[in-house]
């Protein structure tokens, strides 16, 4: 089997009313435990809980001040968001803050990169709320002054969305952290993917949907004269549930928080480890070398241990 990845997607919130120390002693005691399974840890970019939350504001973590932490405080992981909005910080201020991050982190960072979707927050945190169009220019752009800052300094850039003048960003990142675009509308954003990242991210859904995406990846790196593979492909799950047995597997899955909103069978990993390997070869078949999990039990330990023990060794070199 093809040598894959995995990632934790952290969770910046709870899924009850448990107060944020208690969150975050949960997620440090993950952080100590994961053994050598998970190579990444992946921190969502939201202020407020995702769609269709249920009950009282819960307490929310501020994506970049928490990375920075965790990623001192466990210096075995590499780190990056799920995804940022590219909205929320100016490219010019965004490059400098990774270059900063780069260095204290001894080449760590992975900076992933989204337009921005979640109304709501936008409205709640007094942003403006651009067309999708112009959110997908801004994210363009961005990613242009990002790129022109990390490797030449002063850099200078007169865009439709976002002008700088002789901006400097020193030290500047070495190595240059990859660039993740998350994502896939088929006319801009993964557009967007073909002439600007380093990796691409696509959520929640199955191998066929993934596949028909990278074909219309493909398309638009043909025009651009880029080599498709030299994009590292990642996909991540709704939800990850490995168990014994596929009845108790299911049982986790529908007792956590995040079931409701797991887009289907083909968006999770669910049953005993044997399905769990075939669920995740499929898409290792499409091209994915980088998964991306959230468990089902957390803050339980449970699960993520056993698919350390049962499902990963499939995946790592001998």
């Amino acid at each position: 089997m093809a040598a894959v990845e995995f990632g934790w997607r952290l969770p910046m919130w709870p899924a009850d009313d448990t107060p944020g120390a208690i969150l975050i002693q949960q997620i440090e005691n993950h952080l100590r435990r994961m053994d050598d399974a998970i190579d990444t840890i992946w921190l969502s970019d939201h202020f407020v809980p995702g769609n269709g939350w249920r009950g009282p504001e819960p307490d929310i973590l501020e994506a970049w001040s928490a990375m920075a932490h965790w990623a001192a405080a466990f210096p075995r992981y590499r780190y990056g968001h799920i995804v940022l909005a590219n909205s929320y910080r100016m490219p010019a201020l965004l490059a400098k803050m990774a270059a900063t991050t780069q260095l204290l982190t001894g080449g760590r960072l992975i900076l992933a990169m989204g337009a921005g979707w979640k109304e709501d927050e936008y409205r709640a945190y007094g942003y403006d709320y651009p067309s999708a169009k112009d959110r997908i220019g801004q994210l363009d752009e961005a990613i242009q002054i990002i790129r022109a800052m990390w490797t030449s300094s002063p850099a200078s850039f007169d865009g439709r969305y976002y002008r700088i003048e002789k901006a400097y960003c020193n030290p500047m990142p070495d190595p240059l952290p990859p660039i993740l675009v998350g994502g896939g509308g088929e006319q801009l954003t993964l557009r967007v993917v073909a002439k600007r990242a380093d990796w691409w991210n696509f959520a929640g859904t199955g191998p066929e949907l993934y596949q028909r995406k990278l074909d219309v990846l493909a398309g638009h790196c043909a025009k651009v004269g880029r080599d498709p593979a030299t994009i590292v492909k990642t996909w991540e799950t709704s939800i990850v549930s490995v168990a014994p047995t596929r009845a108790e597997a299911q049982r986790i899955a529908e007792a956590s928080a995040f079931w409701r909103h797991a887009g289907g069978q083909d968006a999770t990993i669910v049953g005993e480890p044997g399905d769990a390997i075939e669920q995740i070869q499929r898409f290792v078949d499409v091209g994915v070398r980088h998964f991306i999990l959230r468990f089902a039990d957390f803050p339980s330990l449970r699960g993520i241990s056993y698919f350390a023990e049962k499902v990963a060794p499939a995946f790592r070199p001998r």
